[in-house]
């Protein structure tokens, strides 16, 4: 039976480090950048983006399709960012071990 106490408090225990870590992921932020830094996305820790910076060189109506790549491709740079500081804050709380199935922090 202590086992078993010990076990639950250990769950109450990662419980509340996970909201601690959702509230911090609210406030991270992450920077992916393409074209040599011609376009970049600011994106919080959850993935969600907060801003995008496009270099006045790329303003042409001739280029649109090249601007609308650069955000795509700036996009998925700053959200394999945040998914690798995501994994890395996950081992920090969880000791490495996986998140059952299931469990989600987002």
């Amino acid at each position: 039976m202590a086992d078993f106490l010990g076990f639950m408090k250990q769950a109450a225990e990662l419980k509340s480090k996970m909201e601690a870590m959702q509230a911090e992921l609210e406030n991270l932020e992450v920077e992916g950048a393409s074209g040599g830094g011609l376009v970049a996305v600011r994106l919080s820790g959850k993935g969600e983006m907060r801003a995008v910076n496009i270099d006045e060189t790329l303003i042409k109506p001739s280029e649109k399709e090249i601007v609308q790549d650069l955000i795509l491709a700036a996009h998925t740079d700053a959200r394999r960012k945040a998914d690798a500081l995501l994994q890395e804050k996950m081992n920090a709380v969880t000791g490495g071990l996986p998140l059952p199935p299931g469990m989600k922090l987002f």
